[in-house]
């Protein structure tokens, strides 16, 4: 049976039906760029650094009422200030006096809390060298950043007989976009003449290897005013801008080598290059239509977790696939147009390639399709196998948050926040807070005075209530001691009466307290037992419960109460669509299993290496704890997930296109996956690569991305394209098509 003719393409009719409309498209697409590109400019200000807690969360209530009644909450900035000598000599407690005045006077400051000037001891270091001035903004979390690295940069250093360091969140952030810019730029240094090499092996021409560039630069742009606008109406978290940048150039080189490969195969049939670009719209341009589309809506789920940074996400990355879509449907088949034959020109390694194209049945890829399908069962168990060996470690997963803990020991702020962990008594950030809104109470005897006259007889035993409540928190494992207005606890005893200072946790919109933690860190699963632990004790009225601690759990409880959802809504999006390409039931389920499969492939590997330490002996110790970030993985997983199913649908093109043309299903798989895997191969060696470089900075959350979508990338078109694939659609035999209507080989298995 002869191939079917593409279905003539209203895109490729309008936009590129001869080379002078070509040129007028391209012209129109080049002010579309320049108008994104001025659109666009400036969006990193705008841009959050957090959304990692839901808006509605306890810990996000608990510490919103602390900062609007108490003037409390965490500090965004914590200022470690070391003295060669004692802090309290005359001259070193003057420049301390006068660093808190000049804090105090921001007009970007809520409130300065530090050693200063009423010598507090919890704020003094044990050996007296050092002292601690904690500092909360005002704003949103792009105003405190701001005000952050202004403060950092006036007052760090040497300020007359001090040292003064940053740590704290604000800080924290601070520090890892600088070492994520700075790992940036010396990965694009080192990897993109590595990267141009690639593309000039793998398009076999210099003008055809900047294809790919010109169409990711699109992408990239397009998508960047895309986020500029939705930062006005939404939180558009940092990160975003990183993973679309990423997800866009991904994206561009697979759906480059899918339609430059198939126009260079009609050019070299005899069609003229408006026939040629046509035609590969109406083929590998559809493959690229629906790839977008299923990327688009698997990523659109996202928008079920009630968290902003995967609510930008969602938008984010949809926005990149329909961009990447756009630049490969509209930017490319005009540029083919134009170049015709010259796509083909400069090939620098052409001395290095062999002579004349080999037959189909003749190619590595052919031959590795017919060798699975000769003995299917075998292949798919025993990929099947190895797919579980490697995903095992992740049955081990300790979910957490990353801290101060991730930066490299050299950085200034991961040496401010060790001293502050070892040399203090104790630390703010660490501090769990539990807030009763409405509970008045009696002050401390010590601060009555004649302007304030002691309260009733109700707000008498609400301080008994909170005096039981009190005590019966600091007998909870992993707390060691209990702050609040009837004083502080220790082991259900109260250790110290209330001093002027108790006011500070009581007032007429109500009561706190403050709970030190007694294990190694908030940030683990301990501290996630903890902040379940003083949400069950019972209170005297209703209680929030905040801090740090508490922002982990409400985050990886609203990851977890909403993953069927976005499971669900994911698998029926790419299901539904796969459907509709293909027109057969078994294979979207298909897809969808060996992603899954490849995907936890990847997370063992990933807890492996960066939980357990399995490779500490090869690529020395890591600096990450040893738990795994809640968010990340699925930070990492929807990049993943969107170049999987690019490779499925690109493998799924060329054989479905095969099969239709009458092929049995065994040398339909074959000849797709000879068509087919050079290109995402290739295309997935490119991302690979750029990838790992990120495994090369000094930030364990690069590293993490880096390694893990490097390796993603790896398994799926190695293990899960090249075997797995072949072998479970080899053993279907006829049930991939159905209940498809075309055409079918009667030597089609069963």
């Amino acid at each position: 049976m002869l191939p079917r003719k593409p279905r003539h393409s209203l895109l490729a009719g309008v936009a590129h039906g001869s080379p002078r409309r070509a040129l007028g498209t391209l012209l129109l697409l080049a002010l579309v760029a320049l108008a994104a590109a001025v659109g666009g400019h400036g969006v990193g200000e705008r841009l959050a650094p957090g959304g990692w807690t839901p808006a509605t969360a306890q810990s996000t209530r608990a510490d919103a009422f602390l900062a609007s009644h108490f003037g409390g909450g965490e500090p965004h900035l914590v200022l470690v200030v070391t003295s060669d000598g004692q802090v309290d000599a005359p001259a070193a407690a003057d420049a301390g006096r006068a660093l808190t005045g000049r804090l105090a006077s921001d007009p970007h400051t809520a409130w300065v809390r530090g050693y200063w000037p009423q010598q507090v001891p919890e704020l003094r270091s044990r050996d007296g060298h050092s002292a601690v001035v904690a500092v909360r903004f005002h704003g949103d979390e792009r105003a405190v950043l701001a005000a952050s690295k202004a403060v950092t940069a006036r007052e760090t250093g040497h300020a007359g007989p001090l040292q003064v360091s940053a740590a704290g969140e604000a800080a924290l952030f601070a520090e890892m976009e600088r070492l994520s810019t700075e790992g940036a730029l010396v990965a694009e240094l080192i990897v993109a003449p590595l990267v141009l090499l690639i593309l000039l092996w793998i398009f076999g021409s210099l003008v055809a290897a900047l294809l790919p560039v010109l169409v990711g630069g699109f992408a990239v742009v397009t998508t960047t005013a895309v986020l500029r606008l939705l930062s006005e109406v939404m939180t558009v978290s940092v990160f975003v801008l990183n993973i679309a940048t990423a997800l866009g150039f991904g994206l561009a080189v697979d759906y480059c080598l899918l339609m430059v490969s198939r126009y260079r195969e009609e050019l070299a049939a005899g069609a003229q290059p408006v026939q040629a670009a046509e035609r590969a719209l109406g083929t590998a341009g559809r493959a690229v239509a629906f790839s977008a589309t299923t990327v688009a809506a698997a990523l659109g789920a996202l928008m079920v977790f009630p968290l902003p940074l995967t609510r930008s996400l969602a938008v984010g990355g949809a926005a990149v696939a329909v961009c990447s879509a756009a630049g490969a449907l509209l930017v490319l088949p005009a540029m083919l147009v134009l170049l015709g034959a010259r796509v083909n020109r400069f090939d620098l390694f052409a001395r290095w390639r062999r002579g004349a194209r080999r037959p189909v049945a003749q190619g590595r890829w052919y031959r590795l399709a017919m060798w699975v399908t000769r003995r299917p069962a075998a292949v798919a168990v025993g990929t099947l196998l190895v797919l579980g060996v490697l995903a095992a470690p992740g049955a081990g997963v300790r979910f957490g948050m990353y801290d101060d803990r991730i930066l490299p020991p050299s950085s200034p702020v991961a040496r401010a926040s060790q001293r502050l962990r070892t040399d203090f008594a104790a630390e703010a950030e660490d501090t769990a807070t539990v807030v009763l809104p409405g509970l008045r109470i009696a002050p401390p005897a010590e601060a009555l005075t004649a302007d304030a006259p002691e309260a009733g007889p109700g707000a008498a035993s609400a301080a008994a209530a909170v005096h039981g409540y009190a005590a019966r928190l600091s007998q909870l494992p992993g707390v060691r001691q209990v702050q609040t207005a009837t004083g502080t606890y220790r082991n259900g005893r109260l250790t110290a009466d209330a001093d002027a200072r108790g006011t500070g946790f009581a007032g007429p919109a109500g009561t706190w307290l403050s709970i030190t933690p007694a294990v190694p860190s908030v940030l683990s699963p301990e501290g996630r037992l903890l902040t379940e632990r003083l949400r069950r004790e019972p209170a005297p009225a209703p209680a929030l419960v905040g801090g740090s601690g508490a922002r982990m759990t409400d985050t990886e409880d609203a990851l977890s109460n909403r993953l069927p959802a976005a499971i669900l809504l994911t698998v029926a999006a790419t299901l539904v669509l796969l459907f509709a390409y293909t027109r057969s039931l078994l294979v979207p389920v298909k897809a969808v299993l060996l992603n899954a499969l490849s995907l936890a492939a990847t997370f063992g590997i990933i807890v492996a290496v960066f939980q357990q330490g399995r490779l500490e002996w090869l690529i020395g110790p890591l600096n990450a704890p040893d738990t795994t970030d809640v968010i990340i993985p699925a930070v990492m997983f929807c990049t993943a997930f969107g170049l999987s199913m690019d490779y499925e649908v690109f493998l799924l093109s060329r054989i479905l296109e095969e099969h239709r043309n009458g092929t049995e299903t065994r040398l339909a798989v074959a000849t797709g996956l000879q068509r087919t895997a050079r290109l995402f191969t290739s295309a997935a060696l490119v991302f690979a690569v750029v990838m790992a470089s990120l495994a090369a900075c000094d930030l364990a959350m690069l590293q993490l991305i880096g390694f893990g979508l490097a390796v993603a990338v790896v398994l799926d078109c190695t293990l899960v394209r090249a075997l797995l694939v072949p072998a479970v659609m080899c053993l279907a035999g006829r049930a991939n098509w159905w209940p498809a209507r075309g055409a079918r080989s009667r030597r089609d298995g069963p």
